[in-house]
């Protein structure tokens, strides 16, 4: 399995947080591969086979061949259907609401494809992705695609990119109240601002980045403690990390530890 990332141009470093391929050769049994929360959009290229996605029936459905993937709240299951070949555009949490059209709390949970998005435009960008011969072509169609489709630069507002950077500075570990107390805000009007840009509320969003920050704590060589781990993510005890550890991953922490974490870190923000 073959996972690149590559940095945004420079006048979209403000929405996108990188660009990803991920290539791998067919398997012969395939395994369904969890993937969680991470609190960033994505816009998704299949240049190779399609993925199947599950719902939470447990239904497999086909992923369209070109989408934006929605915010994810609860644990997504997808697998390959033959050879992996994909490029993807990783937005910042509050990035991609600088180029919807439509309300991106609409896209919870959802593949959303390109045409229902950006109609002609995005039929044609999925023909010039596809079609491209390598990545870095891709990123230059892309790149321009979305320079294009900029509403305007201020589009997001400042107090939801404050508190974003704020969360992610302290990995989480602020309460709403602290974060309005620092930014002089009211909570009500906080929330909003960020169902429309984030399309998540400012609690889920730092629970997630916290949730993110653990799981980069699990993935290094020296991990040796779940009751570490919950201490320095300062969740109030070991029942706190685990209720919000399983809001997300749909498994307790040495359960997910066990089988999904690799595949985890390739579909999230944590490159």
């Amino acid at each position: 399995m073959d996972y690149k990332t590559y940095p945004p141009s420079s006048g979209l470093s403000n929405y996108v947080r990188c660009y990803w391929t991920l290539d791998a050769p067919k398997e012969p049994n395939p395994e369904k591969q969890r993937i969680v929360p991470d609190g960033c959009m994505e816009m998704i290229f299949h240049y190779g086979h399609l993925y199947q996605q599950y719902t939470p029936e447990g239904s497999p459905v086909l992923q369209p061949r070109c989408f934006v993937f929605g915010q994810v709240t609860r644990p997504l299951e997808i697998e390959p259907t033959g050879e992996t070949g994909v490029f993807a555009v990783r937005f910042l949490p509050e990035g991609f609401s600088a180029f919807a059209t439509f309300p991106v709390g609409d896209m919870e949970n959802r593949a959303v494809p390109l045409q229902e998005l950006f109609a002609e435009d995005g039929i044609a960008l999925e023909k010039e992705i596809l079609n491209a011969l390598n990545t870095e072509e891709r990123i230059q169609l892309v790149s321009r695609f979305l320079q294009h489709k900029l509403i305007t630069p201020e589009s997001v507002h400042q107090l939801v990119r404050s508190s974003v950077a704020a969360m992610m500075l302290l990995r989480g570990q602020l309460s709403v109240d602290e974060l309005t107390g620092n930014l002089k805000v009211n909570r009500r009007q906080l929330e909003r601002k960020f169902s429309l840009a984030v399309g998540l509320s400012p609690k889920q969003l730092s629970k997630i980045i916290r949730l993110q920050s653990v799981l980069k704590m699990m993935a290094e060589p020296g991990f040796t403690s779940l009751t570490n781990i919950a201490y320095q993510g300062a969740y109030y005890d070991q029942a706190h990390f685990i209720k919000d550890f399983k809001e997300f991953t749909g498994m307790s922490p040495k359960k997910f530890y066990g089988g999904n974490l690799k595949m985890s870190s390739l579909f999230s923000g944590r490159d």
